[in-house]
């Protein structure tokens, strides 16, 4: 989402997130400015509030422009009609600088210049009886009927935007305005408690979201512009001990974000259920009659907004099945696509160079085509990055066609196949204890999720007594594997409540030879990499809104969902599942002990459990996936 932003308040002046400014060269920053004048306003909207929007304006008023816009709750810095950024345009491309368009930034309600009441994620609303029912779709069609009154415009508006900018465009588009042609949600935050930014699988995403709302939204807000009042440092290069050493997170970390001063994180610590607060902004219902075409981004290795692109594709395909209707996805972290080669994230490499192929060969001409009668037409679609093969698929719908039904089964002795196990009452297990819970990364440093633990090597983990690694036999053939992920577990513990992390691994021959090249020194021979983890909370096993308690020592099901891979395991490799149940700080600790809110746990309630993952013929644990021929 927005996290990587606020790591610091340092990093919240810098006014941007760091995919949102990259650096401009020279060259393109001096056209810029000969070619473009920058108009400042405050543009009214329909309940009287004034939305500050910075706009860059061709010089040259022999045409008539085409419009691309970006909203954004993160400051359309800088300010004041002399100051210029070095870049502008989506993925801060020159050639749509050098081809001519108007580009229009603004400040979302209540940030920044902006006036009115930020809301966080604002509810979309279905109607908009009253002036005062606004929400991001009005603020939008507003700014736009002010574009084309006052603006020597060609008539057709584009919007982008990168996680919660993200979420603007998606709700932009739900503006639904004639003159709105070209929509481009790029990992937009979509429904945050179920998988996006805050919660995934119930499980709390712990330094992601302290990390930012330490210095993000806090209050009350006293006069327009940043607020530098609310400084943060760990203190401590060491993010997993500071993580244990604050303890219960709700009572732990108001020693750094008071109360008064920081209400969306109350919000969260009040709201730990999929209740009506987090319904209400669950994009994916009211993307209906969407009447732009959509391009939409995503990451296979993002970090923080991985579900929302593919929750977005698929609720336009099938509540706007005539939308022209764009998904691509590559092997990027997030917002990798707009910047850099996209040959490299942390220990991988590739030979294709897929940022430059996005910027250039997708997204330009997509808002080309749409905008300015460009000739290259991006087709209705899926694109995505076949891992592990160095190659780009395109399909009509996903998963693929010709995805067939699949799954990997535990088998004793740590094995995996694709065969259901024949034993009777066969079952391992483990002792998870919250007081030393399995790191997420080997050395969890800096604000404790780094960007590459998505891919990051799990040989650490195979060592640890607490994760149970089960694997196949070497493979004889490439196996790629695409589409979602289903897990369905059939465990039990000696507490009453559970965490289970559930990770697929993709190993490599102990002799395959390091990267050509690299002099990162990392050993690829026996890489053990992450090709896709997910935690699921146990007390959500019946229902999200109504958690429910374990019963100790009686085995119960946990089935779920984990967002879509695009995976060849190579011929040589194995294929390997991890079961565990901590992975900090990335995940909140479960007390192990069921209590209403985990945020107030008691440090009494943190207990030590045995966990059992049973692998019988009766009850055969296995990820469910689709394996392409």
């Amino acid at each position: 989402m927005r996290r990587l932003l606020a790591a610091s308040l340092a990093a919240v002046l810098a006014a941007a997130p760091a995919y949102a400014q990259p650096q401009g060269d020279p060259a393109l920053a001096g056209r810029i400015r000969q070619n473009y004048r920058k108009i400042e306003v405050k543009i009214p909207v329909r309940d009287g509030v004034k939305l500050f929007t910075s706009i860059y304006v061709p010089k040259d008023t022999t045409r008539r422009y085409p419009v691309l816009m970006s909203r954004t709750p993160y400051s359309v810095a800088p300010y004041g009609d002399t100051l210029f950024k070095g870049a502008l345009g989506p993925s801060s491309n020159p050639k749509y600088v050098d081809d001519g368009y108007i580009f229009v930034y603004q400040d979302g309600r209540g940030r920044h210049f902006s006036e009115g009441v930020f809301r966080e994620m604002t509810p979309i609303l279905e109607k908009h009886d009253k002036p005062t029912d606004v929400d991001e779709g009005t603020d939008t069609y507003d700014t736009i009927e002010w574009l084309l009154k006052n603006l020597p415009t060609n008539g057709k508006m584009g919007i982008y935007g990168t996680s919660y900018p993200g979420f603007y465009t998606s709700a932009s588009c739900l503006a639904r305005h004639p003159a709105l042609v070209a929509c481009s949600p790029q990992a937009p935050m979509t429904d945050i408690w179920m998988g996006d930014d805050t919660f995934h699988g119930g499980a709390f995403l712990l330094p992601h979201n302290f990390g930012f709302y330490t210095g993000f939204g806090r209050g009350p807000r006293t006069e327009p512009g940043f607020d530098p009042r609310y400084p943060f440092a760990m203190g401590t290069p060491d993010a997993y001990q500071f993580y244990m050493d604050m303890g219960p997170v709700g009572p732990g970390s108001r020693k750094y974000i008071t109360p008064g001063t920081g209400s969306y994180w109350e919000e969260i610590l009040a709201h730990p259920t999929y209740d009506e607060y987090w319904t209400a902004r669950n994009v994916r219902p009211h993307l209906h009659d969407v009447k732009a075409a959509v391009l939409t981004v995503g990451g296979f290795y993002d970090t923080e907004d991985l579900h929302g692109p593919w929750w977005v594709y698929e609720s336009i395909a099938k509540l706007s099945p005539a939308t022209k209707n764009t998904l691509i996805v590559g092997p990027w972290s997030h917002g990798g696509w707009s910047r850099g080669d996209g040959t490299v994230l942390g220990n991988l490499r590739w030979t294709y160079k897929t940022g430059p192929f996005f910027r250039d060969s997708v997204e330009y001409p997509f808002f080309a085509q749409h905008l300015a009668g460009g000739a290259t037409k991006i087709e209705p679609g899926v694109m995505v990055f076949r891992t592990g093969a160095d190659k780009w698929d395109r399909y009509p719908t996903w998963p693929a066609p010709g995805a067939k039904k699949a799954a990997l089964y535990l088998q004793p002795d740590g094995k995996l196949g694709f065969t259901a196990p024949t034993q009777n009452g066969a079952f391992d297990q483990y002792v998870s204890d919250p007081a030393h819970p399995v790191p997420l990364v080997d050395r969890v440093e800096s604000q404790g999720m780094p960007r590459d633990y998505i891919t990051a090597d799990q040989r650490f983990a195979s060592r640890r007594p607490d994760v149970l690694t089960y694997q196949t036999d070497v493979l004889t053939e490439d196996v790629t594997l695409s589409g979602p992920l289903h897990p369905v577990l059939h465990v039990s513990t000696t507490g009453t409540d559970a965490d289970f992390i559930v990770k697929l691994i993709d190993v490599y021959p102990g002799d395959a030879p390091n990267w050509q090249g690299d002099q990162s020194g990392f050993l690829v021979g026996g890489y053990q990499q992450l090709v896709r983890g997910e935690p699921f909370r146990a007390r959500y096993r019946r229902s999200f809104t109504n958690p429910q308690a374990m019963v100790p020592n009686q085995a119960d099901s946990v089935a779920f969902d984990m967002v879509s891979i695009h995976h060849t395991f190579r011929k040589g490799h194995r294929i390997m599942v991890q079961v565990q149940s901590t992975w900090f700080p990335h995940i909140e600790r479960n007390p192990q002990t069921y209590v209403p809110n985990i945020f107030f746990a008691k440090p009494s309630d943190y207990k030590t459990a045995t966990m059992r993952v049973y692998h019988s013929a009766a009850k055969p644990t296995r990820i469910e996936v689709l394996q392409l021929p």
